[in-house]
């Protein structure tokens, strides 16, 4: 029988091998492709590694990276989580305007 921790340390150590696989293959990628299609294209200079890695980091927290991340969850119905979570009746304490609870009822 393993350990939990050891557990935890595997999954750990899985988890960032393949962030640094995704990383280092999508730099690259992005790396070659500027390379070969953008200089001749446009006359922009040619990027390094480094700089393809940042362009994949901006172009990801520009164009909605956060796709399948566990976070993304919260964000999936925000009309439904605020209703569940912070608009309550009157029998369960709820210190909200009469007006309020009156449109938040008829919802549902």
């Amino acid at each position: 029988m393993e350990h939990p921790r050891a557990d935890r340390t595997m999954g750990l150590f899985r988890a960032t091998l393949l962030a640094v696989i995704f990383i280092a293959g999508f730099g690259e990628a992005v790396q070659q492709l500027w390379n070969l299609l953008l200089p001749d294209i446009f006359g922009l200079p040619s990027i390094g590694f480094w700089q393809a890695v940042g362009l994949l980091a901006l172009s990801w927290l520009l164009f909605g990276g956060w796709h399948g991340l566990p976070w993304r969850r919260l964000w999936r119905n925000p009309g439904e989580r605020w209703r569940t979570r912070f608009v309550k009746g009157p029998e369960q304490g709820c210190r909200r305007a009469p007006a309020v609870l009156e449109r938040c009822a008829q919802h549902g």
